[in-house]
């Protein structure tokens, strides 16, 4: 049997950040002038911030030179900073750290595999850092998923194949992203977004060792 190898994202999946992007994306709105919606917050989910800040910038008609554009970016990014300077244990998802414990007893590789820039911090203050074999995020990426870069990547770091790997995503182009390494997809989320990934569950909550096992034997 060969070797497995189990890939995470962050945003979403291990803890929820994304309500941080979301209101550091809507302070700059708002400093611009116009509101900024949770719904309109579903377009950035997977996406990189320069796409974030082009969107944001077409939903406000709004338009910016290199300059402006730069400079809004980093203002985004410091506020976003401070946001998750406060964030602890408690910002875990349901279930999360079982998951991780069980493929750390069972000798199993994992890998992170984000676009956050903020990966590795992050992980250090929720206290999952030493779960992770590899971390593979927005710092050592050129393309953005739906391409699988980020996921052939972390493949690699782990020395696992990537037909053997299993990836876990809450964003369509994350899902979209692993299917295309040809790896197992399991979409954290809802049922009729995700319905590209190979298995769904609406939390961790939802999946038992049992099938963790069943992924680590096929």
């Amino acid at each position: 049997m060969s070797k497995k190898g189990f890939i995470f994202d962050l945003d979403g999946v291990i803890v929820d950040t994304a309500k941080y992007h979301f209101l550091a994306w809507k302070k700059l709105a708002n400093q611009l002038g116009f509101e900024f919606t949770k719904e309109q917050n579903e377009l950035f989910k997977g996406v990189s911030r320069k796409r974030c800040l082009e969107i944001l910038l077409d939903i406000g008609k709004k338009e910016a030179t290199q300059e402006q554009f730069d400079t809004w970016m980093i203002e985004k990014n410091v506020d976003y900073l401070e946001y998750i300077e406060n964030m602890d244990a408690s910002e875990i998802l349901p279930d999360v750290p079982r998951v991780l414990a069980f493929l750390q007893e069972s000798n199993i590789p994992i890998a992170l595999g984000s676009a956050s820039k903020n990966a590795r911090p992050i992980l250090e203050k929720v206290d999952l850092l030493h779960y992770f074999d590899a971390i593979v995020d927005g710092n050592n990426v050129t393309k953005a998923k739906p391409d699988p870069e980020v996921f052939l990547l972390a493949a690699k770091q782990l020395g696992v194949n990537p037909e053997d790997c299993v990836v876990f995503e809450d964003a369509v182009a994350g899902v979209e992203a692993a299917n295309a390494a040809n790896m197992i997809s399991i979409g954290i989320g809802e049922q009729h977004i995700l319905k590209e990934a190979n298995y769904i569950f609406s939390d961790f909550t939802e999946m038992e060792n049992s099938f963790v096992q069943e992924l680590i034997n096929r």
